[in-house]
């Protein structure tokens, strides 16, 4: 059996890439390449793809919308991701999205077969690395939960990376802790320094005590 796949990626050359390293794998014909999400979900419209290999960054609608719109109106297609970004928001946004398999651009041409051939077998195509932080997150103790309300339109991420940055980690270290990449930590230091309106590491921790989001050494949060 051929399956039909249509490939979405806003980069040109990584887009036309993937295609062409898909013509040269057995059991998959391209049938249609979109530069975005609006144009993924018309294409799988007008074609009927088995499989979408879906980027997620991408701008007017980006993977996780455009493959929460494709299970939807169309359940018979399947999702394998395709992205560079394997970090828990990205991850378990788009397995919510509808999406069975996740694979990061670094997969060679076999797991890429083999991700569309577990998802039309109705399994999950995960990378490895992918399983491991499913497994993680499934087993790990829970976390004690965040204030009701974060401070200065903070998200839950930026809110844990901050409490990270009060203990003194470096990047590389909060990267190692929350299993996401380095660059995905500094944007979301980037982020919590622009909503907070501080400059450094120093007035980050000084404004993490102040806000009750990490407790002075001997002293609980109450």
């Amino acid at each position: 059996m051929t399956a039909r796949v249509i490939v979405a990626d806003d980069q040109a050359v990584v887009r036309e890439g993937i295609v062409m390293l898909l013509g040269l794998l057995p059991g998959i014909e391209v049938v249609g390449a979109a530069k975005d999400g609006e144009e993924a979900v018309a294409l799988v419209a007008e074609f009927a793809p088995d499989v979408v290999l879906m980027d997620l960054r991408m701008p007017r609608c980006d993977g996780v919308e455009a493959t929460r719109r494709i299970r939807a109106d169309h359940p018979e297609t399947q999702v394998v991701v395709l992205t560079t970004y394997a970090d828990d928001d990205s991850l378990f946004a788009a397995l919510r999205a509808g999406a069975r398999g996740y694979l990061t651009k670094d997969a060679r041409g076999e797991e890429i077969v083999r991700a569309v051939e577990d998802v039309l077998a109705g399994e999950a195509g995960l990378a490895p690395a992918v399983q491991r932080r499913l497994l993680e997150r499934v087993t790990a103790p829970p976390a004690a939960p965040p204030p009701a309300e974060l401070p200065d339109g903070l998200t839950a991420r930026e809110a844990e990376v901050l409490t990270l940055v009060a203990e003194g980690l470096s990047n590389k270290e909060i990267a190692g802790r929350l299993h996401i990449g380095a660059a995905t930590v500094k944007t979301h230091i980037n982020n919590l320094f622009a909503k907070t309106g501080v400059r450094d590491r120093a007035q980050a921790v000084r404004y993490a005590y102040q806000r009750g989001l990490i407790a002075p050494p001997g002293t609980t949060i109450t």
